[in-house]
């Protein structure tokens, strides 16, 4: 099931029934940092509350919200809205599951007195315990590694010398996940886009196969076409009938069982 939207996100999550979202992949317009063809400049306080207090009420339980976002800087100081975003999900409702970053590989460099700015938060928020983690893994530096260690015996004062082999080669990723900025041409000259692999991994993260992903700030379909290739149902909102439309053509042109 794929279901798109050229509307008003509010709005339209306003008509859809609850909890019906097993988990949201999203990026918000961070503080209006970029134009959208103007369609970004009522993005005030009360429109962000709304939208993360409607995605509570639509996320199952159990579901999760992928909510990446940055900050802009105002007369030399960040504005802080990414922490205040945060602290009003867990006011909805929403735990705060996690906290990672979205660290760019190769950040545009800008002229400032400050360092180069290489990341986005990713907040993770859940409806209580997530139903689903699926971690991506990666590979143990050094495999069947040998560890000793002193241990005391039950009842005893005696302490001896153990060694124990571990065999693992997998373990869990850290929660900073590492991606390159992506061109104009793959996403349709969209201003912001975000990596593909960036919404697979937390697509397969967080979701299983027939699970509905929701997009409030669809954009060029980045999510979208992640989630059909996945096999997941998809719900996109997109207010500008530019990026909708490329938006539409790019979830339509993909094929699922992309694995």
């Amino acid at each position: 099931m794929i279901d798109l939207y050229n509307g008003e996100c509010l709005e339209t999550m306003g008509l859809m029934d609850d909890g019906i979202i097993d988990l949201t992949v999203t990026s918000p317009p961070y503080d209006n940092l970029r134009s959208y063809n103007g369609n970004n400049d009522q993005w005030s306080d009360s429109v962000w509350q709304g939208v993360i207090s409607e995605l509570y009420r639509l996320t199952k339980k159990g579901g999760v919200v992928v909510w990446v976002v940055g900050d802009a800087t105002i007369k030399g100081s960040e504005t802080g809205t990414s922490f205040k975003q945060a602290l009003w999900a867990k006011e909805c409702g929403f735990n705060l599951h996690d906290t990672m970053i979205y660290a760019k590989t190769n950040p545009i460099p800008l002229t400032h007195n400050r360092y180069e700015q290489g990341f986005e938060y990713t907040f993770i928020w859940s409806k209580g315990r997530p139903n689903t983690f699926n971690p991506i893994m990666v590979d143990v530096k050094t495999p069947n590694k040998k560890y000793k260690w002193k241990s005391k015996e039950s009842g005893s004062s005696k302490r001896e010398r153990e060694e124990i082999t571990f065999s693992k080669t997998k373990k869990i990723s850290l929660n900073i996940f590492k991606y390159s900025l992506v061109g104009s041409k793959e996403a349709g000259k969209h201003p912001a886009p975000f990596p593909e692999q960036l919404a697979h991994d937390h697509i397969i993260s967080w979701s299983n196969e027939g699970d509905t992903v929701l997009d409030p700030f669809m954009g060029s379909g980045t999510t979208g076409k992640m989630a059909k290739q996945l096999n997941r149902n998809f719900i996109g909102i997109e207010l500008d009938k530019k990026y909708f439309d490329i938006a539409k053509e790019r979830i339509e042109d993909t094929s699922g069982d992309n694995h």
